[in-house]
């Protein structure tokens, strides 16, 4: 018998794998009795890590039904060439990745209502802190690249994106509109460290219960702005409330 209720399926890395208490749990109370979250975060992968694991970890339709498909990488991928953690993927083959993982087969067989979610800003200063003596493994300027590149993949698979890089940037006053290619980028060594970075990531990468919470507010934005019957008080209960005798009598009926 397959599973009852569908899933809420988060895939990433390991800021998905560390969001217990600040985007998973609260994704789980959410929906609790309504879908099922499930955590598929792995830390230390980049996209080219997902592909390869991903046939073990989407079940067939017959076992659950995928309703949601969160995908958050690009930390690792958006690592230096030459860092020792040897986590890089060019940002080309990212965005291949990312649109693979996508289209793969397995996950087109659920028609799952998909999400992604941009890499967020670094702190070059808490980093350097964190590793004293050694070259920085992730800047600022790259990892922008690669949350523009997560949007530029959205655009195209014309899929939601959660642009967590600018939505944590518009907080120390950043602004688009007015930022040119050759200006310093807050979070970069070459700017003095910002309060705000430091609130949001624990360790200049790792995220803090604030920046889960910003997750989870715009990851629950864009359901409700794209799906609106999916988001919680929309849904209804997968087995009957204790108190309402008619769907007890619906679902024994059905049993």
């Amino acid at each position: 018998m397959g599973a009852i209720h569908d899933q809420l399926l988060l895939f990433g890395d390991s800021i998905t794998q560390q969001s217990g208490l600040g985007f998973s749990a609260p994704l789980q109370d959410a929906y609790i009795r309504r879908l099922d979250v499930v955590n598929r975060g792995f830390s230390g992968y980049n996209t080219k890590m997902a592909l390869k694991v991903l046939p073990s970890i989407i079940p067939s339709p017959e076992q659950a039904r995928i309703r949601f498909l969160l995908v958050f990488f690009g930390a690792n991928d958006a690592s230096l060439p030459q860092a020792p953690n040897k986590q890089h993927v060019s940002i080309d083959d990212f965005k291949k990745n990312l649109e693979a993982i996508i289209t793969h087969p397995l996950v087109v067989a659920h028609e799952p209502r998909i999400i992604l979610i941009a890499p967020t800003p670094i702190n070059e200063h808490s980093i350097s802190l964190a590793n004293p003596g050694q070259e920085l493994a992730r800047v600022a300027a790259t990892t922008k690249s690669y949350a523009e590149a997560t949007c530029e993949v959205g655009e195209k698979l014309r899929v939601p994106v959660v642009n967590l890089w600018e939505i944590f940037m518009s907080q120390t006053g950043w602004q688009a509109d007015t930022w040119k290619s050759d200006d310093p980028i807050p979070g970069s060594m070459s700017m003095a460290q910002h309060k705000a970075l430091v609130a949001l990531l624990s360790d200049g990468l790792h995220f803090n219960p604030a920046a889960y919470q910003i997750l989870f507010t715009e990851t629950m934005k864009v359901i409700s702005e794209n799906w609106p019957d999916q988001v919680p008080e929309k849904l209804p209960m997968v087995l009957p409330a204790w108190n309402n005798p008619q769907a007890w009598e619906a679902f024994e009926a059905a049993t």
